[in-house]
C-alpha cells in the first residue's frame, strides 16, 4: 500500500522538508486546517487562507481553485462579510480532522492481543464512487485489504469504522472480530495485507531525514511564519504514514522496524515548532478578526 501521490515541489525556502517531492495543495490545505483548527476555530478568511497558502508555496490562483474542490466535497460552507469571503469548516470535515488528528499524534502501539477486527463489505458494482471512498476511508483508519472485498486491521475496536463509515450508505458492510491460528500466521497475515518491506525502507529514510532536519526546526521555531510552514510540511510528509500504517504491535514488526523512532522524532519536532507556528497563525487570523463559534 505505498504512497503514489506526486506533484511539483513548490517554490519555496521550506522544500528540504521530509517528504516535500509529494507536495499536493489540496492535501496541504487539509494539513494545515487540521493541525490548526483546535487553535483558530471554525472560520477563516479566505485572503488569510491565500496568505497561509502562499506561505508553503502555493499561489494564490492555485489556493482558489484548491479551496473551491474542498467546498464541493463539503468541507466548506462559504458566507460574505461584506466584500470578503469566510470559510467555515463543516460537521463533515471538523470529523474528518478529528479522525485524523487522532491517527498523526497517535500513542504508542499497544500490546499485540491477537485479535484483528474485519470489515467484509458489498457495493453495487455500478457505484465506483462508494466504492473508491469505501476504500479510502478503510485505509486511513488502519486497513489493509485481505481480499477485494475484506479489510483487515490489527486491533479490536469497531465503533470508530461504524462512525466513519456512516456517510456511505449504499456500502453494505458485516463487521467482526477474529483470531489466527497463532503468532506466526498473524505475522504472515501483516506481510500480506501491507507491503512491509516498503513501509519499513520508507520509515528508515523518514527518520534519517528528519534527525538531519532537528537543527532546522529548532532555528525555524524561533520565527512564527517559519515555524508555520515547517510544522505544515512535517506533518505533510508524516501523514502518509499513518495511512499506511495500522499501528502495528511490536509482535508484528519485521527486525529493525523504525515506525516507533519516526513516531517519537515527529512528536519532538512538531512540538518544537508548535508554540510560535500557533502564535503567528493566531496573529494573522486576529489581523481580521471573526467569530469562531
Amino acid at each position: 500500500m505505498t504512497n503514489t501521490d506526486t506533484t511539483a515541489t513548490p517554490n519555496t525556502a521550506t522544500n528540504a522538508e521530509p517528504g516535500a517531492e509529494k507536495l499536493r495543495p489540496g492535501a496541504l490545505v487539509i494539513d494545515l486546517l487540521g493541525d490548526f483548527s483546535r487553535i483558530g476555530g471554525r472560520e477563516i478568511r479566505l485572503k488569510a487562507l491565500v496568505e497561509l497558502g502562499e506561505d508553503l508555496g502555493i499561489p494564490g490562483p492555485t489556493m482558489r481553485v484548491t479551496l473551491a474542490r474542498l467546498r464541493e466535497r463539503e468541507w466548506f460552507d462559504v458566507r460574505r462579510e461584506g466584500r470578503e469571503s469566510i470559510y467555515r469548516l463543516s460537521e463533515i470535515a471538523l470529523l474528518d480532522i478529528h479522525q485524523g488528528g487522532r491517527r498523526i499524534h497517535r500513542s504508542a502501539p499497544e500490546e499485540w492481543t491477537g485479535d484483528w477486527s474485519m470489515v467484509i463489505y458489498t457495493v453495487p458494482e455500478s457505484d465506483r464512487q462508494t466504492r473508491d471512498d469505501l476504500r479510502k476511508r478503510l485505509g486511513w483508519l488502519g486497513f489493509g485489504p485481505l481480499a477485494s472485498a475484506t479489510w483487515i486491521r490489527p486491533r479490536p475496536q469497531l465503533d470508530d469504522v461504524t462512525a466513519a463509515l456512516a456517510a456511505l450508505p449504499a456500502a453494505k458492510l458485516t463487521l467482526m472480530t477474529t483470531r489466527t491460528s497463532g503468532l506466526a500466521e498473524d505475522r504472515a497475515l501483516a506481510a500480506r495485507c501491507w507491503d512491509l518491506d516498503a513501509l519499513g525502507a520508507d520509515y528508515e529514510a523518514f527518520v534519517d531525514e528528519l534527525l538531519s532536519q532537528m537543527p532546522g526546526y529548532r532555528d525555524a521555531a524561533s520565527d512564527g511564519r517559519e515555524a508555520f510552514a515547517a510544522r505544515i510540511l512535517l506533518v505533510h510528509a508524516y501523514r502518509g504514514f499513518a495511512r499506511r500504517d495500522p499501528q502495528f504491535p511490536a509482535a508484528l514488526q519485521p527486525a529493525g522496524w523504525r515506525g516507533d523512532d519516526a513516531r517519537r522524532l515527529f512528536e519532538e519536532a512538531h512540538s518544537l515548532l508548535s508554540h510560535d507556528s500557533a502564535t503567528f497563525y493566531n496573529q494573522l487570523l486576529g489581523d481580521s478578526p471573526i467569530s469562531t463559534d
